[in-house]
């Protein structure tokens, strides 16, 4: 390799080298020590940038260390690669989108080749081969069988852009989350899973979740919104129909003024009067055009129309009027409120923008009770008022309480729990996706493909765009499998989180054609020990992920109740995008010094952005590489901030890294040979002198912080600790060559592996040279992980800071038991600064046992 750090050649020498022997290829069948880790399974749309890099580095460098300690590992890989963003490209590109996911397929595994990451490659698969979707197909068959798939006509979210269903969690601010569209609401017969079956055991089992981030579990925890109060029912004067109600405060009942039903209510145009009916009519067709969102913007003028129908107060009589506005979705509760205006702010709003009464029921703090008087909703809880019997009974839990009992007793409402969470639709009017398989039947209903006949694959015929299987007779003109008549095959797909619902169980035994996975061996090695993904998918991937493993459960195929053990969810790198008014976004590479369009010299606006191809601001891995190498690259990634935190790619940062390489490189090729002439590096503590204790109190120390480091996946002061450690080394060599002191060959050489074996799992390309180098002959992998030796972290000797006013000013050099005492640490270190102090007067001293003193003058 010659004596300079020739990262391309040692690089092409060790890159296939784990593969080739099989390092991240376990043996399933022993599961003592085992560690199932996981990275969430990558969209392959296009070439990988260094963002990608970070999910893929961190996962490659815990599982190294994992191996040398001794754990049996399984790392899997594969694509989630139906769905949207491949159709999407497929038809920018004019191609067929298998042509261009296998591709990108392709592509990713080149990009993982040069990143040195590897996994057990023997369980690959992606969600766009029918050996994978066959069992798609079979699960919501089983599903279909226990009434936890159903088909159902209702408003669903329509994205143009897209030609298709949007689930609620993927509209994203009133806007498609794939191609930013405005989302609208269409009338559509589809399919659902019934997720709000599991609502409750989702929620509570979050208290299993011990290793899984807060933040994840709080949003999970507020988009199933569990709600507990009662069902109401309002009978329609002079109609024979009810209008129900879900409130969770059924004790403000006596303040309903008005009635709201949400546009869409299938009783409004039953209960709409004539003349109040081409109004509502008008206005119904206005709200189609809103998006959920807009409409609970609290900030909005309120908007409606009254229906000119009424209906009666259970509880006292009471005609109300009905209306219909904008802000009461269909799509949470029963799609109709009582309007409390005493007590809700937009049910106040609304009130006084339609001249509607106003009832206090609750009094304030101050016992005003005048509704006249009132310039907001009272949400408080006092005591009851103008609530016949119940005046005076504590509002809050006790009223809630006592109203709901009131209700029940006679028939008029019924105590229940609500919940926010909707049931998932899976839907999809596009082509690259799982077909559902199912049969429309004009005699026989709806019924499944026989199992045999599975899977139902997609048709190979010319992409045909947007305009999905519906438009292709060949795939949906079929006989039905019950009485052979004439029948239509469905033409949805299914949505693509239900590919990702469920993978990490097929891994186990991918290549299996007779059953969806090993249920036996999916039981002792499930749940995953580590998952690791981005924060995004808090709620969609996560979530569906939880349901379907419970339903797995519920089929008899599996015996745990979560899928994942532990969450990580790493960070966004991002950077610099520029564009330009007249050429849009600038690729970041182009733009040079001042911010200038390099078309047309104008200046350019500039925002700090996750990289993506459409802002044009990523950085390709491999310029990276071709100029640094593939180690730095890795190393730069890890180091540059908290896996956790969002941060910016900095190529400043990927100098200093290549820095510290070199640095490494050129003591081990420069003590190489003096370090192997010596068999033997056993370190003993008693007989090493001051200069070589200091070398190996800061190894231990740097071998135990690394290792807790690696646990909590800090990795980026796992590297700092590395780079200080080198730091170190080179300060001991210096000091060796200037004579001040006799090399200590065996201490060297032991340091110097120590930091090769802490390092190679963020560098592995170099720490398999080194190591050889270092005169040791097997791989780096076969080796166990350095342990502290324990009796060198403690010192016999500590460095206090002097400081005045918090500003460094010296420094004591004192015994480990002085360290601890503050009275003398005071006096010594005033013996020191004294002269310093110029004679201003001494307000206080801190004093930090084992670190500083603090004098505050």
């Amino acid at each position: 390799m010659g004596h300079s750090y020739d990262f391309r050649a040692i690089e092409e020498k060790w890159r296939d080298y784990w593969q080739e022997n099989k390092f991240f290829e376990p043996d399933l069948d022993a599961t003592s020590n085992k560690m199932y880790y996981l990275n969430m399974f990558p969209y392959p749309s296009g070439e990988m940038h260094v963002g990608h890099g970070r999910n893929w580095l961190i996962g490659d460098a815990y599982s190294r260390y994992l191996l040398m300690n001794g754990h049996n590992v399984l790392n899997p890989m594969g694509y989630d690669a139906f769905g949207l963003p491949a159709e999407n490209a497929a038809i920018d590109r004019g191609i067929h989108p298998k042509k261009w996911t296998y591709t990108n397929i392709e592509s990713f595994r080149k990009q993982f080749r040069q990143w040195g990451v590897v996994f057990d490659w023997r369980r690959e698969l992606a969600t766009c081969d029918p050996a994978y979707y066959k069992w798609n197909q079979w699960l919501f068959i089983q599903l279909f069988h226990k009434k936890l798939a159903y088909r159902q006509a209702s408003q669903v979210n329509w994205c143009p852009g897209c030609d298709t269903v949007l689930a609620n969690e993927q509209v994203v601010d009133g806007q498609c989350e794939r191609c930013n569209s405005d989302v609208t609401k269409k009338n559509l017969t589809q399919w659902f899973f019934k997720i709000t079956q599991y609502a409750q055991e989702l929620l509570d089992d979050l208290d299993k979740l011990e290793h899984w981030p807060e933040r994840v579990k709080t949003m999970q925890q507020n988009w199933i919104g569990r709600s507990e109060g009662a069902r109401v029912n309002f009978p329609i004067d002079g109609l024979d129909e009810s209008i129900e109600v879900f409130t969770t405060r059924p004790d403000t009942i006596f303040g309903v003024t008005f009635m709201v039903l949400a546009p869409e209510h299938p009783l409004v145009e039953k209960l709409t009067t004539k003349e109040q009916l081409a109004e509502v009519q008008a206005y119904v067709k206005e709200v189609s055009a809103e998006s959920d969102i807009q409409r609970q913007q609290t900030e909005r003028e309120k908007t409606g129309k009254f229906t000119g129908a009424y209906c009666v107060n259970p509880v006292n009589d009471e005609k109300i009027p009905i209306w219909i506005a904008d802000y009461v979705l269909m799509g949470y509760g029963t799609g109709a409120i009582m309007a409390v205006p005493g007590h809700d702010q937009r049910d106040f709003e609304f009130a006084r923008a339609f001249q509607l009464p106003v009832i206090a029921v609750i009094a304030t703090e101050d016992q005003t009770t005048n509704p006249e008087d009132m310039t907001v909703a009272f949400p408080g809880d006092v005591v009851m008022i103008n609530s016949s019997q119940f005046n005076g009974l504590a509002a809050g839990k006790e009223s809630i309480s006592k109203f709901i009992q009131f209700l029940q007793e006679r028939g008029l409402g019924k105590g229940e729990v609500n919940f926010r969470l909707r049931d998932w639709l899976i839907s999809r009017q596009r082509y690259w996706g799982t077909p559902i398989p199912m049969i429309h039947c004009e005699a026989c209903g709806v019924v499944p493909v026989p199992e045999a006949d599975l899977p139902v694959q997609l048709p190979d015929v010319e992409f045909l765009g947007k305009k999905g299987l519906a438009e292709i007779p060949e795939f949906y003109e079929v006989n039905c499998p019950k009485c052979n008549a004439a029948a239509r095959r469905d033409t949805d797909t299914m949505d693509t989180f239900v590919d990702s619902s469920w993978y990490f169980m097929r891994y186990i035994s991918s290549q299996d054609n007779e059953k969806i996975f090993d249920s036996e061996m999916v039981n002792r090695w499930l749940p995953v020990d580590q998952y690791v993904g981005g924060i995004e998918h808090a709620i969609l991937h996560l979530l569906y992920a939880r349901f379907i493993t419970k339903a797995v459960r519920d089929l008899g195929l599996i015996n745990f109740d979560e899928p994942f053990k532990r969450l990580f969810t790493q960070g966004m790198i991002t950077h610099q995008a520029f564009r330009c008014k007249e050429h849009g976004w600038i690729p970041s590479h182009e733009v040079a010094d001042g911010n200038a369009c390099p078309h047309c010299g104008n200046k350019l606006a500039s925002e700090l952005a996750k990289m993506s191809k459409s802002k044009k601001n990523t950085v390709a891995p491999t310029d990276i590489i071709n100029k640094y190498g593939t180690d730095t690259e890795r190393l730069y990634t890890l180091f540059m901030g908290p896996p956790e935190k969002e941060i910016e790619w900095n190529d400043e940062g990927i100098r200093g890294g290549h820095r510290f390489l070199n640095r490494v490189w050129n003591i081990v090729q420069k003590y190489k040979d003096v370090v192997n002439a010596t068999a033997d590096t056993t370190i003993d503590l008693e007989s090493l002198n001051k200069r070589d204790k200091q070398l190996w109190h800061l190894a231990n120390e740097k071998i135990d912080s690394v290792t807790r480091d690696f646990l909590k996946f800090h990795f980026n002061t796992a590297v700092a600790a590395c780079m200080e450690l080198s730091n170190e080394l080179s300060d001991y060599c210096t000091d060796c060559e200037r004579g001040n002191h006799k090399l200590n060959a065996p201490l060297l050489k032991k340091v110097l592996e120590n930091l090769t074996l802490l390092q190679s799992p963020m560098t592995p390309f170099i720490a398999e040279e080194l190591w050889r180098l270092l005169g040791n002959d097997s791989a780096v992998l076969k080796q166990k992980w350095p342990q502290a030796d324990q009796s060198a972290l403690k010192r016999d000797e500590i460095t206090i800071v002097i400081q005045v006013n918090g500003k460094l000013r010296d420094q004591l050099v004192v015994p480990t038991d002085v360290a601890r005492d503050k009275a003398t640490l005071e006096n010594m270190a005033m013996q020191k600064i004294k002269d310093r102090l110029g004679g201003k007067s001494l307000r206080k001293v801190i004093v930090v046992p084992g670190r500083l003193v603090n004098f505050v003058v």
